[in-house]
């Protein structure tokens, strides 16, 4: 049966993160592990998931300092060994059964690259077997206003390379699917981690679609989403109209643009140099992943585990 990961980045969510970690570790699938990325807090987030230490499916690593939510998935994608991985953030409250139906999903050998669509696209053969590289969902948002919007449109996952598709979709931008999305651990062997940037999940869902990873959509909500005024997309530091964001959003569509050029796709290695982890818990669940990442950021962590597992020895 499929192993999962369920990474769950943090920073200064204190009064969020235990109804996240309890969400997650209710899961109906079986072979689930629940990792949180403590991205530097300064609030009581160590203490209110202290709670949660002595439970065998659960893992706490705290970063030494705050370095982004893309460096905590990062540093989550390199200390998980199982076969798939998902990121929910610490206000997100998955269906009980979200991890199952996705892991079935990507766990089935079975499936096959149907003759009817055009696979030589995507480098592969019609009527053979096919990796799914990643299980998305629909989701539902509870905005501050209390507003409750369900998000279902699988025609954003392209909208940075067909916008013309997108005219009757409603809000444009894609913040639909890739969020909580099961990940194979191929995908991240093959083409590395998130950017550093807060267009993360927009950079890595694009990246996976150049690069010709099938993604499969479940099209059923299994997630509800709370946003708040602090959260990234309602900040006016990051929220789509920032001068950050829109930085960031130009950067994922020149990559885009050069794809429709020359079909070109630039693995994103994960290098953190100097990355400190001051604390993991229970590091007999981690382990250094084959995720694609530079040799300096392998030693940090491979040293980071050694001492962890020395200290409960």
């Amino acid at each position: 049966m499929t192993t999962v990961s369920i990474v769950i980045p943090t920073y200064n969510r204190a009064a969020q993160i235990v109804a996240a970690v309890k969400s997650a570790l209710a899961q109906s699938h079986p072979h689930t592990t629940v990792m949180v990325i403590d991205d530097g807090s300064s609030d009581g987030t160590r203490k209110a998931l202290s709670r949660f230490f002595d439970d065998e499916r659960f893992v706490y690593v705290r970063l030494a300092r705050n370095m982004g939510t893309a460096a905590a998935k990062n540093v989550g994608i390199l200390l998980s060994e199982s076969d798939a991985v998902t990121f929910h953030d610490s206000d997100d409250i998955p269906h009980r059964d979200k991890v199952m139906m996705q892991a079935r999903v990507i766990g089935n050998p079975q499936i096959e690259a149907h003759p009817i669509l055009n696979w030589k696209m995507s480098g592969r053969e019609p009527g053979t077997k096919i990796q799914v590289g990643a299980v998305l969902t629909h989701h539902e948002l509870i905005l501050p206003d209390g507003c409750r919007v369900e998000i279902r449109r699988a025609l954003s996952l392209v909208d940075d390379f067909f916008p013309n598709l997108q005219m009757a979709a409603g809000v444009p931008g894609d913040w639909t699917h890739v969020n909580s999305g099961l990940f194979h651990r191929g995908v991240f062997e093959r083409l590395g981690g998130f950017s550093d940037c807060i267009e993360e999940d927009r950079e890595f869902r694009n990246r996976l679609i150049m690069a010709g990873e099938v993604l499969w959509v479940i099209p059923e909500i299994l997630l509800t989403k709370i946003e708040t005024t602090d959260s990234l997309t309602q900040s006016v530091s990051t929220d789509y109209d920032s001068a950050r964001r829109k930085a960031d959003r130009r950067r994922v569509w020149q990559a885009a643009e050069r794809w429709m050029k020359d079909r070109t796709v630039d693995p994103e290695p994960i290098d953190m140099p100097d990355l400190e982890i001051a604390e993991i818990t229970n590091p007999g669940l981690c382990g250094v992943s084959g995720a694609l990442a530079s040799p300096a950021t392998r030693d940090r962590l491979m040293a980071a585990l050694s001492r962890e597992v020395e200290q409960v020895a």
